[in-house]
């Protein structure tokens, strides 16, 4: 694979300038991706477009401290920029001193380099509070976790506002940060996937089948269709609980009492399915690298028997909800997040399809089985709002329902794959490649580097992560008390943020 190099005579870089033009040119940005290769730092810049994905690739040589940076072209850029110096002590010539994101360390502190292999350093944390931003008489500045009464994932906002207004929104997610990607290194792949699920405990299933999906091409490999039904399926249950999941946490703040007990009560009894059908209330053990560990341990009729009622009771209660003007006053122009905005940082998921983008990975880049069943896009919202967005989930829960259900049917007529095998044998694997999912909260991607079946470097991307790179554009006009349903409308997972 073609990687240019970034030289002091080029400092702008072939790779960086062509990212940049697809960007110009309608593509959407994915990321960034680093990864430690003998003495020198490779980048790898995803861009997308009509569902396929284009990869640019620059070297970074041993001794240069700094590489070109896209922030002022791609604004998404700045998020990834911050995280590969974190990792790699890399910095971008963004101008200006990157903020610490995942990993705030001291500044001569070692790196985790990820991919370079070496056991993982002793790090020095520099824990030293964010400077305010904001000055005037009046202003309030608060530090607003990482402990938060409920139960919060561990993050902290730093929110400075004259009094209502929030001008200035700035996060720290490293609490959540685990070492997942140095974590990687020296595994097997079978060892790999179950660490893969691990990534962002509420996305097992998709981490799972991006990881997988990867895995599959470094090996070309065919999954067997009924091997991609069963991902399907618990891909979707996967997207309906976190979805009941964003509506509970809106009715909670909106003090919807019998709502919240309701909703509460639904995403309960998903979960028991999920384990019913595989063991795990988080589809884990499911998705291997080749296909599926085994078929769903319930039979069609009895699946079919349990979610129908379920179905039925959570459209019913949907209805009920969005016809509660004391809830519907609370989203509506709440969160605003304009077309313009959302492509300017390529958002992902509900977060893009709440204001008009129109992209779902299942759809454009088909996966698993989903080419097979088909997936008409969802009618997306214009508005942007967090009422936007929840119309978004409510359509996609019901959507879900209408997949599983193709799912069951496909799996029903075809019977076991040939010989038994719900999941092919595996070659010996070495190389490279990205996999793709999306996941509840939009496209995941994970790149995987292997040799002789030991993983040398995996890098997940969450949409998690990609969205919140844009969470403090969403307060243009709104006040503090809106904070929790702009929060719950993002739907983020904050250790598929932090890794």
């Amino acid at each position: 694979m073609e990687s240019d190099l970034v030289s002091p005579s080029d400092p702008r870089g072939t790779a960086f300038e062509r990212a940049i033009l697809h960007f110009a040119n309608g593509s959407r940005f994915a990321g960034i991706f680093g990864t430690a290769d003998d003495n020198a730092i490779r980048l790898i810049v995803a861009m997308s477009k009509n569902g396929e994905l284009q990869l640019e690739h620059a070297i970074v040589p041993s001794g240069s401290s700094h590489y070109p940076s896209m922030a002022s072209d791609i604004p998404a850029a700045l998020w990834y920029e911050r995280e590969i110096f974190d990792l790699f002590g890399l910095a971008s010539d963004a101008g200006a001193v990157l903020e610490p994101l995942i990993l705030p360390l001291e500044l001569d502190s070692q790196r985790p380099r990820p991919g370079g292999g070496g056991l993982t350093p002793t790090v020095r944390l520099d824990l030293t509070p964010l400077t305010t931003r904001v000055r005037g008489e009046g202003v309030f500045t608060m530090s607003y976790g990482p402990v938060r009464s409920g139960v919060f994932e561990s993050i902290e906002y730093l929110v400075e506002t004259p009094g209502e207004e929030i001008p200035s929104l700035r996060t720290r997610v490293f609490y959540k940060h685990r070492g997942v990607e140095k974590r990687f290194e020296g595994m097997s792949v079978r060892d790999g996937v179950m660490l893969a699920e691990r990534c962002e405990g509420v996305a097992s299933v998709a981490h799972a089948i991006a990881f997988s999906g990867a895995i599959e091409q470094i090996g070309e490999l065919a999954v067997p269709l009924q091997a991609g039904c069963v991902r399907v399926l618990h891909a979707e249950l996967e997207r309906i609980v976190n979805h009941l999941d964003s509506l509970t946490r809106h009715v909670e703040a909106a003090g919807q009492a019998v709502a919240y007990a309701r909703f509460s009560l639904h995403k309960e009894r998903i979960q028991r399915v999920r384990g019913r059908l595989c063991g795990s209330r988080f589809g884990r053990g499911v998705v291997v690298p080749g296909g599926v560990s085994g078929p769903p341990a319930l039979r069609a009729q009895e699946l079919h028997a349990q979610l129908d009622p379920l179905q039925g009771a959570i459209e019913a209660d949907t209805r009920l909800l969005m016809n509660t003007p004391s809830f519907i006053d609370r989203l509506r122009g709440t969160g605003v997040l304009s077309a313009e905005t959302v492509r300017e940082y390529s958002a992902l998921g509900p977060v893009a399809r709440g204001s008009g983008i129109v992209e779902d990975v299942r759809q454009s880049r088909p996966y698993a089985a989903y080419g097979h069943l088909g997936h008409g896009l969802l009618e997306v919202e214009g508005e942007g709002d967090a009422l936007a967005r929840q119309i978004v989930r409510a359509q996609e829960i019901a959507r879900s329902f209408d997949l599983i259900r193709r799912a069951i049917e496909v799996l029903d007529e075809l019977g076991e794959p040939s010989e038994g095998r719900w999941a092919l044998r595996l070659p010996q694997l070495s190389g490279e490649a990205i996999g793709w999912a999306e996941a509840p909260q939009g496209e995941i991607l994970t790149w995987v580097e292997v040799r002789e079946d030991i993983l040398v470097r995996v890098k997940p991307r969450s949409a998690s992560f990609h969205n919140l790179a844009m969470f403090s554009r969403a307060f243009p006009k709104d006040i503090l008390t809106d904070f929790a349903f702009i929060e719950a409308s993002f739907g983020v997972s904050i250790a598929g943020v932090a890794n």
